[in-house]
This record gives C-alpha cells, structure tokens and sequence, in this order.
C-alpha cells in the first residue's frame, strides 16, 4: 500500500502530500512519498501559542479525565494498529514485526498512563512546629515539546506525550523530517479519539513538519516549559545550552555505544539468540543497539564463529515481506558511514566479516547492507565511536573487571548486558561499580525496554529519563507546602524573631 492510501485511511487529505519542499522517501526504495510544507518561523510561533492557550484551561482538568483520554487514544491505536505499522514501515524502512511492536509500545504507554492519572500523588512529610504540616503538590509543568528521530518515529514520542497529557500538559511534536507522516498519522488518530472523550483538541497536539528551525525555536521558547530530545548526541549539545540559558527543562535521549560481556559460564545458545537480535534489529538503527560484544578469551573463537554462521542466515530484503529481518538503511548517507567504519577498522587491525552493499532486485535506490561483524584486537578509535549502522565489534577479555572496564570506556551510557549463570557476576557488573549504563540487564540484550522502567543513560546519552517507573514527575512541578494549621507561629530552626517579651 502506498503513502496516499494509508493516509486517507487516517483521514487525511491526499493534498497533504503534494506542494512543499520538504521531500520525504520511502528507504525501501528510495522513491519519494510525499513532499510537505515545512512551518515556518510564524507558524511555529503561533503553534507554541495555542499549546500554551490550551494548557492553562487543560491544567484545570481532574486527572483522571485527562486520562480517560488517553485510555480512548489507546483503543484508537488498537483498531489502527495494523494500518499504521505499515505506515511506519514505509517511512522508517523497518521490517513489519518491529513496527506492530512499535504501536504496541504506544498502546502500552497510554495503559500506563492512563492507570497513571489516578496516582500522580505527593508526600507528607512531618514537621518540626508543632500544629505544622508539611505538603508535596505536583502541578503541571506546561507545553512539553518533543522532538523524536526516525528509528522510532512514533513509539518515542507516545512515552512522552502520554505522560505529559495525564500529568496536565499539552504537546508540541516536531517529528524527523524523515518520518514526518507517521506524526500526521498519529495526530489524525488522536483527534478522533478527542471527539470520542468530547474534548476539544486544538492546542493539546500540535505537529511541526520541519528541519533543524522549528527544534531550535522550541529550545528558545520560554512557553516551552520541557522540552524532550531523542537523537544525536551532537544534537543534544546544541539544544540543550539553549534550553540551560532560558532556565528550561530538557530530556535528552542521544546517542548510545552498547555492550554486552559474553562470561565463560553464559549459556551460548540464549546468547547467540539475544546477540542477534540486539545487533542486527532495526538494521542496527536503535540507540540500544548491541555495538560491541566483549567475549571471554577462552570462548571468543567459539562465539564468533556459532555468530558468523548465524549472520549468514539473516534474510535481507524488503521489510514489508514476512519473513524478511534486515531492512534498508534509513538512506544513502548511512549506508557511506558504515562503510567508512569498516575501513576504518580494518585500518585498526579488525577482520571484517560482511558488511557489504546487498542490492535487493525491483527496489531501486535502497540502501540495502549485510550486518557486519568485526573480531577487533582492541578497542580502538572507532569503537569507541557510535556508529548508526548493523555493525557489531567482537573483542576479547581476560577478567571480568577488564570486561566491566571495557564497558565503561566509550563516552556514552545507555545500554548494557551481561551473559552469565554465575550470580556474583550478574551482581557485580549491576553493582555501583560496574555497568555504569541507565539499562544494565543480565542474560537478555541491551535493546528491546519495556515501557514499565525509566529508559534513559547517562554521560554523552544526556542523562534524561523517558516512559516508566516515575518518571512522570519530570512533565511537572513541584511545590513543597507548609500549612499552619495552629495559633501560633513557632519558626523553624528554634529561631527567635521579635522584640524581647
């Protein structure tokens, strides 16, 4: 099904597609789907306007109807379930299955939020006066801007809209100008299921088609009270300084460099099984991504070879075909880097096995590539690098404090493994001092979270926290009361304050 098609599905107009400058293709086969009107510096302004109108009556709205929103929103996604995977598929280029668990993700997202609306409670706390007592509110932060990347160009966003909708804010969402009709699609949607809930939705959704303008006018917008960014993390230096010097909020989700040690007890079966999907799902184009697999030396050539019989197997092809598990490169541009990367790690004394170009017949310019693995001898330069690609570096190790070393060497810290059955190692390398990742998991690979924990890392990754456990206190604002409910007036500290009696 084309572009046209699936779009009228959602409602929306074919003359969505047509007269812009912003060229959108399909990394299937490199045709191009649509050609949108970016906003403009107005446009932008006037959008954030509305988000900021519509928050300050939103606000006002109890809790639990706001969720009860987005619990309609949930089953809207349900019945659309099917139609805006493919829709995901033919923007974003990856293959089916990843792209029904990619809504599934956004149905799970509004569930939690949804229970999430009855739960948004604060603390009390005892004071030192007495007749005193001390009261923690959360109030609505205001308009939350989210800019989301390709990889997951509806998932990402859900995980932060769903959360700041429950907790009293309004949205403002600029998608990668590579997917942006996965955003008109998901918009379509949740103006249906206003309609449903009687709600009226100007202002609580608005969609920015656009490049670098319409996120660097959010980052300086101080009506902007969070603003969340998932991509680069040369994207994150740039936006977040902006949204520091105004006093702003960010949530930064950038770039990851993912490990996993592979220990002589680990169950080789369960690993290869986990290291296959980590590396080459999404065609390698998740921050969580598997990057480096650092292998106990005396099950290193083991490994290795049971992964270079496995890499043959992966069936690369179109995404829309069933039993296809390597989809494109979002474009040619990344199919270049991963190349430069292998030359650059054969320069560093890697043997390279795959990588090369893998030309799908009938889908013309795609960038089809063979997951490449890479016995490196160190962890050199450009494994330390994140390259955004399906390559998987193998290195060796000898203990497990050199393993955990290995881990924490490259700038960033998302995502981590271990493979083992021994229980002091899984404890150790969970410890304080070992991974220092915001996912550290035993005997399952670093990507594939679930929307119940906090998804976030530290260090060049951007420190922010995305979906789960309470991470909802960040879409608000917390103010801490004291209420005197006595005759008096007793002053903390035992102070005394007044004219001598």
């Amino acid at each position: 099904m084309d572009a046209t098609s699936l779009l009228i599905r959602f409602g929306l107009s074919p003359e969505t597609l047509h007269g812009g400058e912003l060229e959108v293709r399909s990394p299937i086969d490199g045709r191009t789907v649509a050609q949108l009107r970016p906003a403009s510096h107005r446009e932008t302004d006037a959008a954030i306007g509305r988000a900021h109108e519509a928050w300050l009556e939103w606000r006002t709205i109890p809790a639990p109807a706001r969720g009860t929103l987005v619990r309609h929103y949930a089953d809207a996604l349900r019945r659309h379930k099917t139609a805006l995977a493919e829709l995901i598929t033919l923007e974003s280029g990856k293959i089916r299955q990843e792209s029904l668990g990619e809504v599934q993700e956004m149905i799970d997202i509004c569930d939690f939020a949804a229970g999430l609306s009855r739960q948004l409670h604060g603390l009390t706390i005892a004071s030192e006066r007495p007749g005193h007592r001390l009261q923690e509110l959360w109030h609505p932060a205001g308009v939350v801007g989210v800019i989301s990347a390709f990889n997951f160009p509806a998932a990402v966003w859900a995980w932060n809209a769903a959360l700041a909708w429950v907790c009293g804010d309004t949205v403002i969402w600029k998608p990668s100008p590579r997917t942006p009709l996965t955003a008109l699609a998901c918009a379509s949607l949740f103006n249906d299921a206003c309609a449903t809930h009687s709600q009226g939705c100007e202002g609580l959704l608005e969609v920015l088609i656009g490049g670098n303008e319409p996120a660097r006018q959010l980052a300086a917008d101080r009506r902007v009270a969070v603003l969340s960014a998932t991509g680069s993390t040369a994207m994150g230096r740039e936006i977040a300084p902006v949204v520091a010097s105004r006093f702003g909020r960010s949530i930064l989700e950038l770039g990851g460099n993912n490990a996993a040690i592979v220990t002589p007890s680990a169950d080789l079966d369960l690993t290869e099984r986990a290291v296959l999907f980590a590396a080459a799902g999404t065609a390698g184009q998740r921050c969580t991504t598997l990057r480096r697999l650092i292998v106990h030396e005396h099950i290193h050539d083991t490994l290795l070879a049971r992964l270079q019989a496995a890499w043959a197997q992966l069936r690369i092809g179109n995404p829309m075909e069933p039993d296809v598990l390597v989809g494109p490169l979002i474009e040619a541009s990344a199919g270049e880097a991963m190349t430069a990367a292998l030359a650059e790690a054969e320069a560093e004394g890697g043997r390279v096995f795959g990588g090369e170009a893998y030309p799908v017949p009938g889908l013309g310019s795609g960038c089809y590539r063979r997951p490449a693995l890479v016995a490196m001898p160190a962890q050199t330069p450009v494994v330390m690098r994140e390259t955004f690609a399906p390559i998987l570096y193998v290195l060796r190790y000898r203990t497990l404090e050199d393993a955990i070393a290995m881990n924490n060497a490259v700038p960033q810290g998302l995502a981590s493994a271990i493979f083992t059955r021994d229980l002091g190692e899984a404890e150790a390398f969970i410890s304080a001092s070992g991974s220092d990742c915001g996912i550290v998991n035993v005997n399952t690979g670093p990507s594939g979270a679930e929307i119940g924990g906090a998804f976030g890392g530290e260090k060049d990754t951007g420190g922010g926290r995305e979906a789960g456990s309470d991470v909802w206190k960040t879409y608000m604002r917390r103010a801490t009361c004291t209420i005197n409910g006595s005759g008096s007036l007793p002053l903390a500290q035992g102070i005394r304050f007044g004219p001598a009696r």
